[in-house]
């Protein structure tokens, strides 16, 4: 699967996470998966929460558009974004991913 692609209405991303990072950010590629780091630890469902959170924000996106569709209790997930386009994510992300990302969409 490539780290951006569309199903529906919604953009899904395959992400890696590390959890207990020493700063929260998309970090760029690890594999064929966008690489985020956060300062949560997998407890509680906090890191799962600051994932969306984030990624809403470097989206400009509410975030109630962000959910994870698969891998709740894995560092390999997918994450759902509604109300947006695949071009808009691609875009607000290149200064992280650089040409990656395009290359594999």
């Amino acid at each position: 699967m490539p780290p951006i692609s569309q199903k529906g209405d919604a953009v899904c991303l395959s992400v890696r996470v590390q959890p207990r990072s020493s700063k929260s950010g998309v970090a760029g590629m690890y594999g064929e998966q966008i690489k985020i780091c956060l300062k949560s630890a997998p407890v509680d469902n906090a890191a799962n929460k600051e994932c969306c959170e984030l990624l809403a924000k470097a989206l400009g996106v509410p975030r109630s558009s962000v959910s994870v569709l698969n891998g709740a209790s894995s560092r390999s997930k997918v994450l759902k974004v509604e109300g947006v386009a695949p071009s808009v994510v691609r875009e607000a992300l290149a200064s992280v991913l650089g040409d990656e990302a395009e290359a594999s969409s």
